[in-house]
């Protein structure tokens, strides 16, 4: 992974993302219902967030849990400036690589919706959270499935290194008890497979390419997409969420 690379393409999405982001914010919006259905009552104590992103999560997180801290962090501090009405309210935000930074001791919920993908070692990660975790802490996020963007990956070559949901609950059981398990597919529509590349660019997910497209790549590209997913009509696109709720096991 190219933090770099991936904290640019997310910075330069920022005034974009909201927008574009409907599917991320379906998942939000689900995870947060899930949260509130099997995670004890709040208030919370400590509750941290890592790739808080533009805040969308964030503040569904605040006024589900209402916790009494609340650390948000991002690999792109620019992302801050888009928290500010939660830090008015007590927030603190870390910026930085969650791969790299330590959480505060005694967290009661470490959790996140869209970011695990882009991790190099999420079994390191998970470690490093039990250790961060109080006694009956949880571990919440969201990421992605290995039919995410399907149609991308079919027609270029080139995706994200997605696990299942299998690997993710053995890589979680050494430390976690499972508290829920889930996964769905969601699918949006474009008009063209243009339209896709531009929704990608928009959303800030391409921090893994550096090829600049010549008009001729467009071109093949967008003849073997409509070729292989077109209705006559639109193209569609892919969106495999997977979404986890473990507990800290008890030592």
């Amino acid at each position: 992974m190219n933090k770099p690379l991936i904290a640019e393409r997310f910075s330069k999405a920022i005034g974009t993302y909201t927008r574009e982001a409907n599917i991320q914010q379906q998942i939000a919006e689900k995870m947060t219902g899930l949260l509130k259905q099997y995670l004890p009552s709040p208030p919370f104590g400590r509750v941290v967030e890592f790739g808080c992103g533009t805040g969308s999560y964030s503040r569904m997180l605040y006024q589900a849990l209402q916790p009494k801290q609340l650390l948000l962090n991002d690999l792109c501090p620019e992302m801050e400036t888009c928290c500010t009405d939660l830090l008015s309210k007590g927030a603190a935000f870390l910026p930085g690589d969650a791969e790299a930074l330590s959480f505060p001791e005694d967290t009661e919920l470490i959790t996140s919706c869209s970011t695990l993908q882009w991790f190099e070692d999420p079994e390191r990660f998970f470690h490093r959270c039990s250790n961060a975790l109080s006694s009956n802490g949880y571990l919440a996020f969201t990421t992605f499935g290995q039919e995410n963007m399907k149609e991308i990956r079919s027609t270029t070559g080139h995706g994200l290194p997605y696990r299942s949901l299998r690997e993710l609950s053995r890589s979680l059981s050494p430390l976690y008890d499972i508290v829920h398990a889930e996964e769905e597919r969601l699918l949006r529509s474009f008009s063209t497979p243009l339209q896709v590349l531009y929704h990608l660019k928009e959303t800030g997910v391409t921090g893994t390419g550096t090829h600049r497209w010549t008009r001729r790549e467009l071109n093949l590209f967008s003849e073997a997409y409509t070729r292989s997913f077109g209705n006559g009509h639109s193209v569609p696109l892919t969106y495999h969420p997977i979404y986890i709720i473990a507990k800290k096991k008890r030592q």
